[in-house]
């Protein structure tokens, strides 16, 4: 899109004095109120906040490109601003921990405008300022007219050249993919191109983003392809289809940095030749074989960001049952299979809603090990790897009316989706069949087996010992139950913690209803077990930067913090999941020490929770609040800041450790 049609020169602002982000923000959003572009600054801003809390708008060479997609926005508009004195990485953050910000691009963008328009919009101007001479010529631009100019001229350095050689040029392809789908991916795509127009090969690059695939890679490309780069950082589509050439596996944004050494790896030492149903995960950023630790985390990330959709639509659909049967104060019921046949037709629809999205709650670990297992195998692990997600999730004691049967949870969905996933990749890599025969690979032998091993390794080995496992859990909140104040309570919130409304959650929780039933001992500690790991963990999501001084979690996981965080004020647990599948020796300990000290001090400070109703609504009917309130917040802290500080060690720990070895 031609960026000149969408701004003009009363939204143009040269080195200027603003020395924070919210006054050029500030600065920016009056233009746009002044020029008729929104029509309501307050939600227009709050939109443009809420997408810096999501990830950095601070990328390299010095610019940054917030934006703020809203109904306040009346048309699609760009402010532009340089500043005499750039912001360091710590007042804008950037991708690039170095990037000082002194170029900011503003984008209005209406809430009507179409996902392919917005999305439009935002990567071209991402690419166009991959050009380091247009950068600084707007940089030290000194009238809006020589901005506007600028901006309306066409790159023409990636387009040149190949055409004029003689000889056919070599001709490599590309796929580039990050974890949101935006800026990265079209941005390395730019920067593949330029990097092989320099070096005079010929290039097309597929971009995998949040619109899907654009700019397909054809069956005539591959015909000629003499490599392909993966500058991916999730499973890439369809890497079948690239069977017999040479290829290199990097991350998104090593391209940006490394566009031409790129290239000159992928023609003259190639990580290797894609063998077949390419594994998603073949090698890692360094050019060599990817260890199998990585190519496991690299899944369990994958299968994460196809889960978490799951995972809002369930906790959203949940919430709002909840949410609208506390009208009729019967929240506390609404599952009740009785409302179904209410006379009130309203009731009847919350509690349907209230159950599907527990249905759908149950296809969470099915969608993650799927996902896991064909990052590591690729798509023929796809189903085998959803059948062991259903055994995790206790698909198999629902369907055979087994209502003693404890399911495995995220520990057997983390080992039957590593299961499959390399078990399919060895088969695959292994079996060799006649060219008559071949089709029965994938469609008998794969699945065939992997099925039958998953059946067997759950019947005799994740069942019985992950199983047993909650089982035994479950059977020390029984043996305690008489134990001391403190005690209990330390045993009632570490098993209500454990796995997040899992099998020894709903163990914990009958015990406890069952004692405040019988008067024995109030539901404190168990109410506020649930709420706090997931208010815990959302909170450290939005915080890291602030606590020290850049993000700690990965992209899709900021996402699901803002989930959590609001599933934990409504009290679903499940909102914290994806954090205990990725790093479960982190989050778990962490999450059960955090509840155990935030209930513990509640108690002991005398708040006193007779009700099972642990979401927000419920706080009103707690004896003696204030002590409540204090028992959340030492909680949540302890989630927050200990998560932000241990991850944070072992992020720079990696990173010593990369430095010495380069």
């Amino acid at each position: 899109m031609d960026m000149t049609l969408i701004t003009d020169p009363s939204l143009i602002f040269l080195h200027q004095d603003w020395q924070s982000k919210e006054e050029v923000l500030d600065h920016l959003i009056d233009a746009f109120a002044s020029e008729g572009v929104i029509n309501d600054k307050a939600v227009y801003k709050q939109a443009v906040l809420d997408r810096e809390k999501i990830s950095e708008t601070g990328f390299e060479n010095g610019f940054a490109i917030p934006h703020g997609k809203s109904a306040a926005v009346t048309k699609p508009a760009v402010a532009i601003v340089t500043l005499k004195k750039p912001l360091a990485s710590a007042a804008w953050a950037s991708t690039d921990p170095t990037n000082q910000v002194e170029l900011i691009f503003l984008l209005a963008i209406p809430e009507s405008q179409k996902g392919d328009a917005y999305l439009k919009i935002l990567s071209d101007l991402a690419v166009r300022l991959m050009d380091e001479k247009l950068v600084d010529q707007l940089k030290h631009a000194n009238t809006a007219d020589q901005v506007i100019q600028l901006l309306g001229k066409k790159d023409q350095e990636a387009t040149t050249t190949i055409k004029e050689t003689k000889q056919r040029p070599k001709q490599i392809l590309a796929i580039t993919a990050c974890a949101t789908g935006i800026a990265h991916t079209y941005m390395a795509a730019e920067a593949l191109q330029k990097a092989a127009a320099a070096k005079g090969v010929q290039i097309h690059v597929e971009k995998q983003g949040a619109n899907g695939i654009e700019d397909g890679i054809t069956p005539e490309m591959l015909k000629d392809a003499d490599g392909i780069i993966f500058a991916t950082d999730i499973a890439a589509k369809g890497k079948e289809r690239f069977k017999g050439i040479p290829f290199v596996q990097t991350k998104v944004a090593e391209p940006l940095k490394h566009g031409e050494a790129m290239i000159d790896q992928v023609l003259n030492h190639p990580d290797g030749v894609v063998q077949g149903e390419a594994a998603a995960s073949e090698v890692a950023t360094t050019g060599k074989k990817q260890s199998w630790q990585s190519t496991l985390m690299q899944s369990v990330m994958t299968g994460i960001s196809y889960m978490i959709p799951i995972l809002v639509a369930a906790g959203v659909m949940i919430g709002l049952s909840q949410i609208g049967a506390s009208f009729f104060g019967l929240n506390k019921v609404i599952g009740d299979p009785k409302m179904a046949t209410n006379a009130n037709q309203m009731i009847v629809l919350l509690y349907y809603m209230g159950q599907c999205g527990n249905m759908a709650m149950k296809f969470m670990y099915p969608i993650f090990t799927a996902f896991m297992a064909y990052s590591i195998a690729d798509r023929p692990a796809i189903a085998p790897g959803f059948v062991g997600g259903a055994f995790a999730a206790g698909f198999q004691f629902i369907l055979l009316g087994n209502a003693k049967g404890i399911p495995s949870g995220f520990f057997g969905a983390l080992f039957l989706g590593a299961l499959v996933g390399f078990l399919v990749k060895y088969m695959n890599e292994h079996i060799h069949l006649n060219k008559n025969f071949s089709a029965m690979k994938p469609m008998l032998i794969l699945p065939g087996v992997s099925i039958l091993v998953v059946f067997l390794a759950n019947f005799f080995i994740v069942d019985p010992v992950f199983g047993g496992l909650n089982a035994w859990l479950q059977q020390m909140v029984l043996t305690y139950k008489d134990s001391s104040e403190v005690l209990l309570s330390s045993i009632i919130a570490c098993l209500t913690a454990f796995d997040l409304g899992g099998p020894v959650n709903k163990a914990a929780g009958a015990v406890a209803i069952g004692m405040a039933a019988d008067k024995v001992f109030p539901l404190t500690p168990r109410v506020l077990s649930i709420v706090i790991p997931p208010i815990g963990i959302g909170l450290a999501t939005l915080i890291d930067k602030y606590v020290v001084g850049r993000h700690i979690f990965d992209e899709d996981l900021r996402v699901s913090g803002k989930t959590s965080l609001l599933l934990g004020f409504l009290a679903i647990g499940e909102g914290a999941i994806p954090f205990a599948l990725a790093n479960p020796l982190i989050t778990i300990p962490i999450n059960m020490l955090g509840a155990t000290l935030g209930s513990v001090t509640a108690v002991l400070l005398g708040a006193v929770q007779w009700y099972p109703l642990p979401a927000v609504w419920g706080w009103p009917l707690v004896q003696n609040f204030p002590a409540y309130a204090v028992g959340i917040l030492v909680g949540v802290l302890f989630i927050a800041l200990t998560n932000i500080f241990i991850r944070f060690h072992i992020i720079r720990k990696k990173e010593k450790t990369t430095t010495a070895v380069k």
